[in-house]
């Protein structure tokens, strides 16, 4: 008899856990970094912003094509490796561009392959781990701790080197992406019958989704100044890579906290619930950053992350896998990150015009986002409370 450690069901979520954190120690160097890197190409603030929106409006076009395919010819690995490979040869292309405007046009066509990766990829996850019996937060979790990695080793490359040379770090980790893509497994094909049943459910005009898609991305989207801006902040006020990481890592870890006890938070934490705690601690977090706070405060105000982004996004996933028809897992997840995608587009474009004009006080914005975002989670927490009385 084989040790635990060694059964297949242990290495099939090995092999997922490592693609989570292929592409999170990816994450982790673009999100803080590659803003670092734009200015150092000499891109002003205004179109930095405008840069990193790209993405979010890239998976308009993006999600919905490759979702819908991944889904008809439930090819969720195929998937995964072929959209791997488009994102390694996009960000070669991107190191080689020259000027604000072609940097731009890089970036947004790599976008078309990156951006639909992770709802096809959480499709594959909650397929596979619920139907081997593991939980998704222990797997996913390994992503968190890799972006920490990423985001440390970043950090101290980044006091080592020329800012412009941090665009082969994001090569790097997009090769490591593509190999770990490929060590994934195929699922087994959906019972005969089950695709071809499954009637498309309009979830654009199913009232509970839309609810809980516009919580999820007002709160999602008030990270727009912080992923945009922050690390330009503290560098400007004195930190130097490493102190940078250091804080984004204290945001991740109360992240990872929450994944591990994901399994185990009490009945009342219902996906619409995580919405509003979600909201909320967003919206406590951003205000207090709106006041510039000193250095020795950071710390316990990115431990909010784990609200702000950690149950904001269990809350919204949760409740897409659980209301999507059979079949169409991968196009409702596709949905959702399209509307989040929405949001934290306008809210990246309209964050370097904020940032260029009132600094820290940006965050102001973003706390009003969250709040609204708190406040559509309790509308869907309420509704999902009558329905559950009037079923008893």
């Amino acid at each position: 008899m084989r040790p635990p450690f060694l059964s297949s069901d242990t290495r099939f979520a090995a092999r997922i856990a490592a693609f989570y954190a292929a592409l999170f120690v990816l994450s982790g160097i673009v999100l803080p970094f590659f803003p670092v890197w734009l200015q150092a190409k000499g891109v002003d603030a205004a179109l930095i912003g405008i840069t990193l929106a790209a993405p979010q409006i890239m998976r308009v076009l993006a999600i919905p094509l490759v979702t819908r395919h991944a889904d008809r010819k439930d090819a969720l690995r195929g998937t995964l490796v072929m959209l791997s490979l488009m994102g390694l040869a996009g960000y070669v292309a991107v190191s080689m561009a020259e000027g604000g405007l072609i940097i731009f046009i890089a970036y947004a066509l790599t976008a078309l392959a990156t951006t639909p990766i992770m709802p096809v990829l959480e499709t594959y996850a909650l397929r596979s781990l619920g139907t081997r019996g593991r939980a998704y937060g222990a797997v996913r979790l390994w992503g968190s701790v890799a972006f920490i990695v990423g985001v440390f080793a970043t950090g101290f490359v980044a006091d080592i080197v020329a800012p412009r040379d941090l665009i082969w770090l994001i090569v790097a980790a997009s090769a490591v992406a593509l190999v770990t893509a490929v060590n994934l497994r195929p699922l087994p094909p959906h019972e005969p019958g089950v695709i071809a049943a499954a009637q498309p459910k309009r979830l654009l005009r199913d009232r509970a989704f839309l609810i809980v898609a516009a919580s999820a991305a007002l709160t999602q989207s008030s990270h727009a100044v912080y992923y945009g801006f922050s690390s330009l902040e503290w560098r400007h006020a004195g930190l130097d890579g490493t102190a940078i990481a250091a804080l984004w890592s204290v945001g991740v870890i109360a992240e990872i906290i929450l994944f591990v006890v994901a399994a185990r938070l009490p009945a009342f934490l219902t996906p619409s619930m995580m919405l509003v705690l979600g909201g909320a601690g967003g919206a406590l977090r951003w205000a207090a950053m709106a006041f510039d706070p000193p250095v020795y405060v950071l710390p316990a105000l990115q431990m909010l992350h784990a609200f702000s982004f950690g149950m904001t996004y269990l809350g919204a996933l949760f409740f897409t896998s659980r209301h999507a028809p059979p079949g169409q897992a991968a196009t409702a997840q596709g949905y959702l990150a399209i509307i989040i995608g929405l949001a934290m587009a306008a809210a990246m474009g309209v964050s370097g015009w904020l940032y260029g004009l009132f600094g820290a006080k940006a965050y102001a914005a973003m706390a009003l986002a969250a709040v609204v975002g708190c406040a559509y989670g309790a509308v869907a927490d309420r509704a999902a409370r009558r329905v559950a009385g009037n079923t008893l």
